[in-house]
């Protein structure tokens, strides 16, 4: 039966805000597997949403510091290079007796150095007398926990809550706890070393006793967990090599790059770092989180966009990618979570408000896409890798997903695949532009569904391919035939309900009575990039997509200037995303725009110049681009982000043309193009078959790029 709107309750959203003060207060962000921590300017945790997540419960908000009854004066606080660490420098005056010297000289130093593993924060105080008397310092570290569902923090309101218990106390340490409403104990265990002069469930006290010069050291470790997980406190340094050692195996299982510009390195250096620290181990391999704080958890469809992003330099991410997703299919049909037999997860969460169903996320299926994307990551693994073993492991599951995309996804039988909610808890848009005025028409009237978005339909076409492919290599002769040519009705269809020709380009969707929604949007740019555009299409898509109403200088919008619901501030209307920009320029490589492409990566690489840390923000604002002038941030955009991280690798892959045979161990790049940022670019490790190869690219003295393998 075909999904319907369901008007009888009014939709539920789970936004994050917009506010002058978050633009204003940067905090620092770390993130480890299931944990992170939002730290305020100082490195402390007091105010607004910062504190110490674990598996989306806020297990400390607040811990503060004080040197002599006062907060230290901050001098610099900055995460390390490579995202593993906050270090803190701050200072206070010591005192001065018999003199009639001011206060204000800084003589007491402290360093504040903060990291995460293995759901805990390790922190260690690194206090030091600089004055020419010995002193006797006082150092005071407040700290409690509200066990806040991460939903809670981000606005929605709730009637009850658990139970805070009483703190417990011991020689070296406390015990915070709570009793949720769904049953669960969380409970926050600080461990202190040395052991502190003076503790209560609010406090410990330290009486340091410093002569001229010397320094002492206090190390802290707040370990959060539920009732079933095993304390298990470590050390600073030895839980600090650990997480250095996880960090460096998971660059040994990536290609490098080096380019001639020291800034393009530094940038992707830091997408590469980004990616690290986004990327959690799970019992079935690395898995990209999406983003830090607030989708700091397993995304679907965000995660196999990022695996596909960096296939081609990682491809062991894709792989822990499809077995994850593969373990989490839906099995079942499950209306309040938009679940039906085949379908692949939206979103995964694990707090208290999911497990009571105050939130529809604990296992949460409302994405139309990630399904489809599903089979595509597993094609292109198999070009990729050659490994055929893993995925006739996945088949049943690939054919799983194409059952939900012919039976469920496409509920009436048109031939394309729409999406309604089941619940009114669920999301009210389910492709990547999920905002509540994301589909609209060109009078700006919001879309009825079931809706048909035109790029799922290119998913859908590009996933019947690789399937296709995929059952070819598996010796089943006749499926990929029936495959194939699944895939070639579709492109017709496709052609004939989304091509317009006044527009030449694309219409966004179709509505629930089959009517185009006829909007200049960047959606159609996934055409080019999912291969269902015919090759005649190509070149109009393209020249409207690097054109001044999609183009800003930044980046291409996604959405036109001049259509209805253009602002260039929205979430989805107007602003421009990385990712977006990414799958686009791939597309755009596909059929022969490499130029453009290369143009693409290097308005992202400025853009990136521009930003904090040299990082690239899932998005920011759609104005165009003016000469010394840096581009506008989305004042909650999520930095770092996976799938923004993952872009300007995306880009350099469709500027490459890198083609590999993994049955040969071969690999070649077929017409390259190398940005105006790059003068040349060097690939080292890159696993094809058993082998490693490496590539040089090099601009040549009449502008071509040639290639050295």
């Amino acid at each position: 039966m075909m999904a319907q709107p369901i008007p009888e309750k009014k939709p539920r959203h789970f936004p994050v805000a917009a506010d002058a003060t978050r633009a204003e207060h940067r905090p620092h962000t770390l993130k480890s597997d299931d944990s992170f921590a939002i730290f305020g300017p100082n490195g402390d945790m007091e105010a607004g949403a910062e504190g110490l997540y674990h598996r989306d419960t806020r297990h400390l908000s607040r811990l503060a510091v004080a040197l002599s009854g006062a907060r230290p004066r901050l001098l610099s606080a900055a995460i390390s290079a490579d995202n593993a660490a906050l270090v803190c420098d701050l200072a206070c005056p010591a005192p001065k007796p018999n003199t009639d010297m001011g206060d204000d000289t800084n003589e007491i130093a402290l360093r504040w150095e903060s990291f995460l593993w293995r759901a805990a924060r390790h922190d260690t105080l690194t206090v030091t007398n600089w004055s020419q008397l010995a002193q006797h310092v006082p150092v005071s570290i407040g700290f409690g926990s509200d066990f806040a569902d991460l939903f809670e923090i981000r606005g929605t309101r709730r009637a009850r809550h658990g139970t805070i218990q009483p703190p417990s106390c011991t020689g070296h340490g406390a015990t915070l706890a709570c009793l949720g409403l769904d049953g669960v104990r969380r409970w926050t265990r600080l461990h202190f070393d040395p052991k502190p002069d003076r503790l209560d469930g609010e406090r410990a006290e330290f009486v340091l006793d410093l002569a001229p010069g010397e320094t002492q050291r206090i190390t802290l470790a707040i370990q959060a967990g539920i009732d079933e997980d095993t304390p298990t406190i470590e050390g600073f340094a030895p839980a600090r090599e650990a997480a250095r050692t996880q960090r460096q195996r998971l660059r040994d299982d990536a290609a490098t790059l080096a380019t001639g510009n020291p800034l393009a390195d530094a940038i992707l250096r830091r997408a590469r770092d980004d990616l690290l620290m986004l990327t959690t181990e799970t019992e079935y391999g690395p898995f990209p989180y999406a983003g830090v704080p607030w989708f700091s958890t397993a995304f679907g469809r965000d995660a196999i966009i990022t695996a596909m992003e960096v296939l081609w330099l990682a491809p062991a991410l894709a792989r822990g990618v499809l077995a994850y997703l593969a373990a989490n299919q839906a099995t079942e049909t499950d209306p309040a979570a938009d679940a039906e037999p085949g379908k692949i997860l939206h979103e995964a969460r694990d707090g208290e408000m999911a497990r009571l169903g105050e939130v529809p996320f604990r296992r949460y299926y409302g994405s139309v896409d990630a399904t489809p994307l599903f089979v595509m990551l597993a094609g292109a693994y198999a070009d990729r890798t050659g490994d055929i073993a893993f995925i006739r492991m996945l088949w049943p599951h690939i054919e799983a997903a194409l059952n939900w995309i012919d039976r469920y996804g496409d509920a009436d039988g048109d031939g394309f695949v729409e999406y309604g909610r089941k619940s009114a808890h669920g999301l009210a848009n389910q492709g990547w532009k999920d905002s509540r005025d994301s589909i609209f028409h060109a009078d700006g009237a919001l879309a009825r569904g079931p809706i048909a978005l035109c790029e799922v339909q290119a998913y859908v076409f590009a996933a019947k391919s690789a399937a296709s492919r995929i059952a070819a290599s598996l010796g089943m002769k006749d499926r990929a035939a029936s495959l194939a040519g699944e895939a070639a009705s579709l492109r017709a269809a496709f052609d004939s309900a989304f091509w317009d020709e006044e527009f030449g380009f694309y219409v966004l969707a179709l509505d629930g009575e089959k009517r185009p929604c006829r909007v200049l949007a960047s959606n159609a740019g996934h055409a080019l990039f999912a291969g269902i555009a015919l090759p005649e299409r190509a070149a109009s898509v393209a020249d409207r997509l690097m054109g001044e109403d999609f183009f800003s200088g930044w980046g291409i919008r996604t959405l036109a200037r001049g259509q209805a619901r253009f602002n260039p501030m929205s979430y989805h209307n107007g602003s421009v995303w990385p990712h977006d920009n990414a799958l686009i320029g791939l597309g755009l490589a596909r059929y022969g725009r490499r130029d453009a492409a290369a143009r693409l990566f290097d308005s992202l690489f400025a853009t990136a110049s521009w930003a904090e840390r040299y990082r690239l923000p899932e998005l920011f604002c759609g104005f165009p681009r003016a000469r010394d002038r840096a581009p506008t941030a989305y004042p909650v955009a999520c930095a770092p982000q996976a799938w923004a991280a993952g872009a300007l690798f995306a880009l350099l892959d469709a500027c490459t043309g890198i083609s590999v045979d993994p049955a040969a161990d071969t690999g070649s790049a077929i017409l390259p193009a190398l940005p105006a940022s790059i003068p040349h670019l060097r690939i080292e490790g890159l696993t094809i078959g058993n082998a490693a190869r490496g590539f040089a690219f090099q601009r040549n003295t009449d502008g071509q790029v040639v290639v050295d393998s």
